[in-house]
C-alpha cells in the first residue's frame, strides 16, 4: 500500500489503536527513504548507525507532524525534515567529523610523499611541490595542509604542552568515543564561537554540507582563491586555538 493511501485511511479513523498501527505502517514504508538520505551524509566523522539513527527519528518526527490537508505530498514534507535534523545533528556533534574526503585523500597523499619528497629537495617541500608531485590542485594541498589537526581524533593524538611531549588525548585522560565527542565539543566550541558570521559559514559550507570551494564562493559571493585562502587562514586560526587549551584543560582538572 502507497503512503498516500496510508494516510488516506488515517483521515477516515478516529480509532486511537488504528491510528496507530496505520502510522507504524506508514514508517516501515518510509525507513529506506530516511536510510538513503542518511547515506549521503556518510564519511563526516560520524558513524553510520548514528546517521541513520538520527534519520529515523525524523522520519518519525514527520509522520506525526505531516497535515494530510496541506496539499502536498508526504515525501515533499519528510526529505527537508530528515535532512534538516541530519544537519543539526552534525552542528550539534560540534567538530566530531573529518574533512572532505578529497582533502582526507590529498593528505593520505602528501603523507606518503612528503619525507621522500624533503629528502630529495634538501629542505621541506613547498604546497606547490607537493601539489606538483600529487597532479593535485595547490589549494587542495594548502587546505589539506592547513586541516592538519584541527579535527578529531588526529588533534587528540597532536603533541602539546611546552616540549611538545605528551598529546592532547593523554591530557584528557582514558576517554571512550562519546566522552571524546564531548571534548571536542567543549575545545572547540567557544574557538568556533569567535569566528566571524563569514568564517563560520564557510565552514558550515565546506565541512557540513561538502560543498566546493567553487560553490563555496558562488554562495558567498567570492573567488574561489578567496575561498581557498579563507579556508587557510580559519584552520590555522583555530589550530592555534587548539594549541592553547591543554594548558588551560590541565589547570582546571
Amino acid at each position: 500500500m502507497r503512503t498516500s493511501e496510508l494516510f488516506a485511511e488515517l483521515a477516515g479513523t478516529d480509532d486511537e489503536a488504528e491510528r496507530a498501527r496505520i502510522l507504524e505502517a506508514v514508517l516501515v514504508l518510509n525507513i529506506p527513504v530516511a536510510e538513503s538520505i542518511a547515506s549521503r551524509y556518510r564519511g563526516r566523522g560520524v558513524g553510520d548507525d548514528d546517521l541513520e539513527g538520527v534519520a529515523r527519528l525524523a522520519l518519525v518526527k514527520a509522520v506525526r507532524r505531516y497535515d494530510t490537508g496541506s496539499g502536498h505530498d508526504f515525501l515533499s514534507f519528510a526529505v527537508p525534515t530528515i535532512r534538516g535534523e541530519i544537519k543539526r545533528y552534525f552542528r550539534d556533534s560540534g567538530w566530531m567529523i573529518r574533512p572532505p574526503r578529497r582533502i582526507q585523500e590529498v593528505q593520505a597523499g602528501i603523507a606518503a610523499v612528503e619525507s621522500e619528497l624533503g629528502a630529495r629537495l634538501g629542505t621541506s617541500p613547498r604546497p606547490s611541490e607537493l601539489a606538483a608531485a600529487l597532479e593535485v590542485d595547490l589549494s587542495d594541498v594548502e587546505e589539506a595542509l592547513a586541516a592538519r589537526g584541527c579535527f578529531v581524533p588526529a588533534s587528540l593524538d597532536r603533541p602539546v604542552g611546552e616540549a611538545g611531549e605528551m598529546p592532547l588525548a593523554d591530557l584528557l585522560g582514558d576517554v571512550d568515543p562519546a566522552q571524546g565527542a564531548a571534548e571536542a565539543r567543549a575545545v572547540l566550541g567557544p574557538l568556533v564561537s569567535r569566528l566571524s558570521e563569514r568564517d563560520r559559514r564557510v565552514i558550515e559550507l565546506r565541512f557540513f554540507s561538502g560543498l566546493t570551494q567553487r560553490e563555496i564562493a558562488e554562495d558567498i559571493g567570492v573567488t574561489q582563491m578567496q575561498v581557498s585562502r579563507l579556508l587557510s587562514r580559519i584552520l590555522r586560526d583555530l589550530r592555534r586555538g587548539l594549541e592553547s587549551v591543554p594548558e588551560t584543560l590541565v589547570e582546571a582538572r
